[in-house]
């Protein structure tokens, strides 16, 4: 089974507000981010060029954010990552965020696997194996 995957960002000047509050908007980035990396710890891209000239992507279909305690300038924020559910085409993702023990917010992200093709629609597939036998179920850990 996948392990909770933990990664931190800090928050920079241009993340926050005039009182040096991150943004709400900048959550949403900090999971995207979190994302790829999950992704790219595992081997894996979030856009993969293949053989026949088609790229597979994970384009969101939803996205949600519960804040629940301020981040502020300079904070170092530990994002933690899950993978929740996995289906046969999507991915559903849980994040939490913490600063020095503090949850900020949770999130999630439910993504699909699709082809992009050069002149055609966007195109929903299967996982494919070279995902699918690495990414896995987990449950949150406290």
């Amino acid at each position: 089974m996948t392990a909770q995957f933990v990664t931190t960002r800090r928050v920079e000047f241009c993340h926050t507000d005039m009182a040096g509050i991150m943004h709400f908007s900048n959550f949403y980035r900090f999971m995207e981010q979190a994302e790829h990396e999950f992704f790219r710890s595992l081997g894996l891209c979030i856009m993969e060029p293949q053989e026949d000239g088609s790229t597979i992507g994970w384009p969101r279909v939803s996205a949600s954010c519960r804040f629940e305690s301020p981040a502020n300038h300079e904070d170092d924020v530990e994002i933690r990552v899950w993978v929740t559910r996995k289906g046969v085409k999507s991915l559903t993702f849980k994040m939490e965020f913490f600063h020095d023990g503090r949850r900020l917010a949770q999130g999630q992200l439910k993504t699909v696997c699709c082809r992009v093709r050069h002149g055609h629609p966007l195109e929903s597939i299967e996982i494919p194996a070279a995902y699918s036998d690495l990414i896995h179920e987990a449950e949150p850990q406290p």
